[in-house]
């Protein structure tokens, strides 16, 4: 069985071909099951991507629910991880594949190997199963989701230092409240709110932007517009929510007891920053997804 580690990789990047390389140099056969299961593991969020929106109905123009978008994605994630790999699956078709083009490869020094394994995995997966070609799609969504971290960093350290909330707590609220900034709520012009913490427009004297949102009443969800705070620069949102969290009475235990992406995401929920039901989940897990990807980046 491959290793959680290695599993958790998903995409053919510089760190998957060192991991690839070592293994190459020791077993070339368990290089090719590691590049197998990655591809499958692709594929199989692709499936369960494209099976979802066959599903559902279009939603409604403005409506903020990447949040929820995004929980639904890191679930399909963990899914195809957990099913990966598995005796009859499509990895084992393509690590059948994958070991006879190896196989049919000139020599290669074993610093090489890596590569060729990875090169060799592409052609068998398209062979295999051409439909896996949305596989860059998922990369191109992890590179998006590390550049939004590497952008809003400071801004998320700058809080952190006014609250005393961890900066990658912070910055995994802002990526479930946003999408990762896909579902930035926007002006009436089109232009940035950049609120990407969803904080609603009660209290607020300053400028505001309108946009449909899902709230949970009596356990149901229901769409409805409302309101939220619009401000001059993503600078302004950090500092307005860091001033939130240390401010108001409510959020006083959150910010005490946040030694973990599981008591601060249960505390937010209870201070009653969401209606969804199952916010405290999606919440902790989007921090976690966050810290995975600020170790990856270093």
């Amino acid at each position: 069985m491959v290793a959680d580690s290695t599993r958790s990789s998903l995409g053919i990047d510089s760190r998957s071909l060192d991991a690839l390389r070592n293994e190459a140099s020791r077993d070339p056969k368990a290089a090719a099951h590691q590049a197998a299961v990655q591809f499958e593991s692709l594929f199989m969020q692709q499936v369960l991507k494209s099976m979802r929106a066959a599903g559902e109905p279009l939603k409604a123009e403005g409506s903020t629910n990447a949040g929820n978008d995004t929980f639904t994605s890191m679930l399909d994630s963990q899914m195809a991880k957990q099913f990966a790999g598995r005796t009859g699956g499509l990895g084992e078709m393509i690590e059948k594949q994958l070991t006879r083009h190896m196989q049919s490869l000139p020599a290669v020094s074993p610093e090489n190997q890596a590569a060729a394994t990875a090169a060799a995995a592409a052609v068998a997966t398209q062979q295999a199963a051409p439909a896996a070609s949305p596989v860059s799609q998922g990369a191109a969504g992890g590179s998006k989701q590390s550049a939004f971290i590497q952008r809003l960093l400071p801004h998320a350290k700058a809080a952190e230092a006014q609250t005393g909330v961890p900066a990658s707590f912070i910055l995994g609220q802002a990526a479930l409240e946003s999408g990762w900034g896909k579902g930035e709520i926007r002006n009436a012009d089109g232009s940035p709110s950049f609120n990407l913490f969803g904080v609603k427009a009660t209290g607020w004297k300053g400028a505001t932007a309108a946009a449909r949102t899902t709230e949970y009443v009596d356990g149901q969800a229901v769409k409805q517009t409302e309101k939220f705070r619009s401000y001059g620069s993503y600078t302004d949102a950090f500092a307005d929510y860091a001033r939130m969290l240390s401010n108001s009475p409510r959020y006083a235990s959150v910010v005490r007891n946040a030694t973990s992406a599981e008591s601060f995401a249960g505390g937010m929920q209870r201070a009653g920053y969401a209606t969804d039901p199952r916010y405290a989940s999606k919440l902790a897990q989007t921090i976690n997804h966050t810290l995975n990807l600020q170790r990856a980046l270093g």
